[in-house]
């Protein structure tokens, strides 16, 4: 209530409000109208249950204004609901890093002075890494194998040709389809080239909170 007497709502109108706009707008729109019919209410009703004006909810149906999370609270409890419940519907932006064949980032790692090929084919925006697949291509025997170590846990599945890749004191033989995965603490890394060439698709996966920079 304001001095005057008249009900006031912790609500920003949309064409003021540069937070919830478009689509934000409509859902929720949609949302309130759905659950508002479904429980066989008025505007005038829930705006009573609510606490919230009359003008102002029907703002909110109409996608004219932005509601506040304490409206929100308001309207989740008026209607039984979770807050959370009126953002259903909403199209989600996700990362998505395409790359066309032949097109990975370049990248230099220990070795690839040896014919080896390192092709980035993924990345997460921001500082800290959650994975990490990589095209690796060896072309050239070389009698310098360079093992590896980073954080985290790698996946290698074998597309071409046949490698002993070590890791750690153990040696395995892998051909096209075969599989690997260990921990990338361990010295890991190919210690003879079978049959050349050789490609294989490695996957390192970070977890939540680590940051290998």
């Amino acid at each position: 209530m304001n001095d005057s007497g008249a009900r006031t709502d912790p609500v920003t109108p949309a064409s003021e409000s540069g937070v919830l706009e478009g689509e934000l707008h409509a859902a929720i729109a949609r949302r309130v109208r759905e659950y508002r019919q479904e429980r066989g209410l008025t505007v005038g009703q829930l705006a009573d249950d609510s606490g919230i004006s009359k003008g102002m909810l029907s703002k909110i149906e109409n996608a004219q204004a932005s509601p506040s999370l304490a409206t929100l609270a308001r309207l989740s409890s008026a209607l039984g609901v979770p807050v959370t419940s009126f953002f259903r519907g909403l199209e989600e932006e996700h990362d998505a890093f395409f790359v066309p064949a032949g097109h990975g980032r370049e990248i230099v790692r220990q070795g690839t002075r040896h014919g080896h090929r390192y092709q980035l084919l993924g990345t997460n925006r921001g500082s800290a890494k959650r994975v990490e697949p990589m095209l690796v291509t060896l072309t050239e025997s070389s009698e310098v194998f360079p093992l590896f170590q980073h954080p985290g846990t790698e996946v290698i599945y074998m597309l071409q040709g046949r490698v002993v890749y070590g890791c750690g004191s153990a040696r395995y033989e892998l051909r096209q389809g075969d599989s690997l995965q260990f921990d990338g603490e361990v010295p890991h890394g190919p210690v003879q080239l079978v049959r050349l060439p050789i490609r294989f698709l490695s996957i390192i996966g970070y977890g939540q909170v680590a940051d290998p920079g």
